[in-house]
């Protein structure tokens, strides 16, 4: 009996309780379960001979009828689901890049019974920087939704604990890269260098060994994209 076998037997009572009542005849949650673990087979990316990194942020689509009878029991079907998917990802030697998270969707176009899955990797990055600091800097480095501060003399990224921004990925090293900011009267220079990464650093689409950065600069290390920005004013 294979991995996803056992993950279905571990369903079958919740499929079997509330969930089987609430999806006769629609949407049930054992399907949900084999699409999430199809989309790892498929999204798996090799970072090495004994390891690939899957998708650990996922998006389920639902017709009308399907979203309503769902989201009311989300909390305790993700709370099923995500351990297995762990389960299973362990023992097909995927791994992720943080938190797996499962996000559930209208999508009025579905029709009752159909449902779609978007997934992504989502790295996850340690050491956010206050409000005021994000508020005094000209440029902030913008990972995962958290911004850092492009100020003077500026940090270095990586898995480790001695770099200052940390991001979970395994596709990064543990000093992957070092961000100097100099400010010449308000007018700040700003460059990424590679620090001996395995995987290097892509700088708008460009692998570099080191590069200038300005608004608007895409930076990838690893699975992890990054963005140069102007802060937003209401951050």
């Amino acid at each position: 009996m294979g991995v996803f076998d056992d993950l279905e037997r571990k369903l079958e009572g919740v499929v079997n309780g509330a969930f089987a009542r609430a999806f006769k005849g629609d949407v049930q949650p054992v399907e949900i379960t084999a699409r999430l673990q199809r989309e790892l087979d498929s999204e798996a990316h090799l970072l090495s001979r004994d390891r690939k990194l899957v998708p650990n942020d996922f998006t389920v689509g639902l017709s009308s009828h399907d979203y309503d009878r769902l989201t009311p029991y989300s909390r305790t079907l993700n709370a099923e689901i995500i351990p297995q998917l762990r389960e299973y990802a362990a023992n097909a030697g995927y791994l992720f890049n943080g938190p797996v998270t499962i996000a559930y969707e209208l999508d009025a176009s579905l029709p009752v019974g159909r449902f779609t899955v978007v997934s992504q990797a989502v790295a996850a990055a340690a050491t956010p920087a206050t409000t005021t600091a994000i508020r005094r800097a000209s440029l902030v480095l913008e990972v995962n939704g958290i911004r850092h501060p492009l100020s003077p003399p500026g940090f270095t990224i990586g898995r480790g604990t001695d770099a200052d921004v940390r991001i979970n990925d395994p596709g990064v090293s543990r000093l992957h890269a070092r961000v100097s900011v100099h400010d010449d009267s308000g007018d700040p220079r700003i460059t990424i260098e590679d620090m001996g990464s395995t995987n290097g650093i892509i700088v708008d689409g460009r692998r570099v060994q080191t590069s200038p950065l300005r608004d608007g600069s895409r930076v990838e290390l690893g699975s992890t994209r990054m963005l140069v920005r102007s802060p937003v004013s209401d951050v």
